[in-house]
């Protein structure tokens, strides 16, 4: 007989008999919502992927199976569904639960500042908070200067590079990224949002392919050190090792951004990247940087600010050794 100890921490599986089971006895949406909320609770699931609890992760997923807005009225919620559609939905919430496969990726897409954008296990879900930043037109440093060219550096989806070009309609707008895969999505992106005449992507290791000076400089690019790698929750393993892990400290890729990104900033130009979890060892091996460490009202943490004028006021500091 199996201890208590082992029981505990097997991890929860939705079976064939509990989909059958639900399948032949629950009949509205109302029940499929209140039973996928069930069962995503007894799996221990993450949500971080857009949803950060059961009910609007399992809202999410039987939306997108029966093809219905996530806002649908609460009127519909007794709504039958036929058995085709049941056995849809029940599908959708196994794979969520038995392959801790994140939402978006069953979906097939993500929301980014109010934007929706097509995603799969090419790329790195967005959850940026870099957005609150784009809506905020980068102020107060931007103020009232004119934003020609703006870099979107490790660009994944291209979600941070879209919206910005979205933000600033007069801005091109260049997405660089190593990984072609990513770069194919991303320019399924630009062109759902109709963004080909000023958003180009480019295979790129990091400035490789960047020509001449950006306004803006932006990246989120993979920063997650060795022991977050280790404890990472199984969801992110679906996500693509290479926008993820960085090194021992996670800076690996942002040591060589710092020392590169003032040679293509514009003079009054701006540079912002998202490091994470990593920040406090930037600030350990940067200690002379006066890092702009930004606050989010819609959480987030770990994205730095500089100027063109502070990068070269730490050139030598931030010179590869």
């Amino acid at each position: 007989m199996s201890s208590i100890l082992e029981s505990d921490t097997t991890p929860f599986v939705l079976t064939p008999e509990a989909c059958e089971e639900a399948l032949n006895e629950l009949s509205t949406l109302q029940d499929m919502l209140r039973w996928g909320i069930s069962q995503m609770n007894k799996a221990n699931l993450f949500f971080g992927h857009g949803t950060d609890n059961s009910r609007d992760d399992a809202v999410m997923l039987v939306t997108h199976a029966l093809d219905l807005p996530w806002s649908i009225d609460h009127a519909w919620q007794n709504a039958k569904l036929t058995r085709t559609e049941r056995q849809t939905v029940i599908e959708l919430l196994a794979r969520r639960i038995n392959e801790r496969m994140p939402t978006p990726y069953l979906t097939g897409e993500a929301w980014f500042y109010e934007l929706p954008f097509i995603v799969d296990e090419r790329v790195l879900i967005p959850r940026s908070p870099i957005a609150e930043l784009i809506a905020a037109r980068f102020q107060p440093w931007i103020g009232s200067k004119s934003v020609h060219r703006i870099l979107d550096l490790c660009t994944g989806c291209g979600c941070i590079g879209i919206a910005c070009a979205t933000e600033f309609p007069d801005a091109h707008v260049e997405l660089l990224d190593i990984s072609f895969e990513a770069l194919t999505l991303a320019d399924e992106n630009i062109g759902r949002h109709q963004l080909g005449d000023r958003v180009m992507a480019l295979q790129s290791d990091l400035f490789e392919a960047a020509d001449g000076k950006y306004d803006i400089i932006v990246s989120n690019p993979p920063y997650v050190d060795a022991d977050d790698m280790s404890c990472l929750p199984e969801e992110f393993h679906n996500e693509p090792e290479l926008a993820l892990a960085a090194g021992e400290d996670g800076l690996d890729l942002v040591r060589i951004m710092l020392a590169q990104a003032r040679q293509y900033l514009a003079d009054d130009g701006l540079f912002i990247v998202e490091v994470g979890n990593s920040w406090p060892a930037l600030e350990d091996a940067y200690p002379m940087v006066p890092f702009m460490w930004q606050e989010f009202e819609s959480g987030g943490h770990g994205v730095f600010v500089l100027t063109a004028d502070q990068l070269d006021e730490c050139a030598a500091a931030l010179a590869l050794k």
